[in-house]
């Protein structure tokens, strides 16, 4: 995953509230039209990186829904005191 979409992923979470999403929610317009190979391979480096603590504030919840892994944003410093 380049530093681009992860800079675009960076500032989609830091605009979602606290809770539950899957990965294509985040990413937005143009998943659907992706081939599978690319969604899995994207889905997996977002994985690693939430992993790897790279987006704060996000964690793996470690189950399946929908089709799709559950991702939990928790509430983070901008979502506490408006902090940017």
């Amino acid at each position: 995953m380049d530093q681009v979409l992860q800079s675009r992923l960076q500032k989609t979470l830091s605009e979602r509230p606290p809770g539950l999403f899957h990965f294509p929610e985040v990413y937005g317009r143009g998943w659907s039209g992706l081939y599978i190979g690319d969604r899995v391979k994207l889905g997996n480096d977002f994985l690693r990186l939430v992993r790897q603590g790279r987006f704060e504030g996000v964690e793996d919840t470690g189950d399946k829904k929908r089709g799709g892994r559950l991702y939990r944003k928790v509430r983070g410093r901008r979502d506490r005191d408006g902090a940017g």
